[in-house]
């Protein structure tokens, strides 16, 4: 009987985990289809299959299971984004791919931010997630720029919006693989224009 009991209490903990992250993914998912980042507990627990009592059992109020899926999902974008550094054509691919997967309903959280103070913070924590994954990405050409860091950060930063990827691949209606193509020759003229070159 003892011996059973660790097993028991393992599947008890993995089907805990797996309830707790259908609850996160249904946040996700009303927020994709609704862009709606302030729903009710019911519209969550009916996505997720659950009752509002068990969504309260997981994370204990509303605000705290929305804060939870803010951070998982920043975990993913991370997770996506992860390109290493000094290697600008597997960082611009990487990019693109993320914008492929996401860009469209970013953008559509960027239009509503100014009328949605949660929407906002989400925007802005996206913002700085960008801007670190830049520091990260150029490290070596960013060690190199002295004075000029800040400037050249923000140049690639631009140069690697999610608005560029917007300009050419909805607005031009360019293919994802000439975006990669257009991107990396701005992320080059960038770094040729400030001479910031890996020492």
């Amino acid at each position: 009987m003892k011996a059973g009991r660790p097993y028991v209490q393992r599947a008890r903990a993995d089907a805990s985990a797996q309830t707790r992250a259908r609850i996160l993914g249904a946040v996700h998912e009303h927020a994709q289809a609704t862009l709606d980042l302030d729903p009710t507990l019911a519209a969550i627990a009916d996505r997720a299959g659950v009752s509002v009592q068990t969504v309260l059992r997981h994370f204990g109020s509303r605000d705290a299971l929305l804060d939870a899926a803010i951070d998982a999902v920043g975990r993913e974008v991370a997770d996506e984004r992860a390109a290493p550094p000094g290697d600008l054509d597997v960082a611009v691919r990487t990019l693109v791919e993320h914008y492929e997967l996401r860009g469209d309903f970013v953008l559509r959280m960027l239009a509503r931010e100014p009328d949605d103070a949660r929407l906002a913070r989400v925007v802005a924590l996206g913002r700085a997630q960008h801007r670190a994954w830049v520091e990260a990405v150029f490290a070596p050409w960013l060690d190199a720029a002295g004075e000029g860091r800040e400037t050249l950060i923000d140049l690639l930063v631009v140069a690697t919006d999610l608005y560029s990827w917007k300009l050419l691949r909805r607005d031009r209606g360019l293919s994802a693989s000439t975006v990669e193509a257009r991107l990396r020759r701005l992320v080059d003229g960038v770094l040729r224009t400030e001479r910031a070159l890996v020492p």
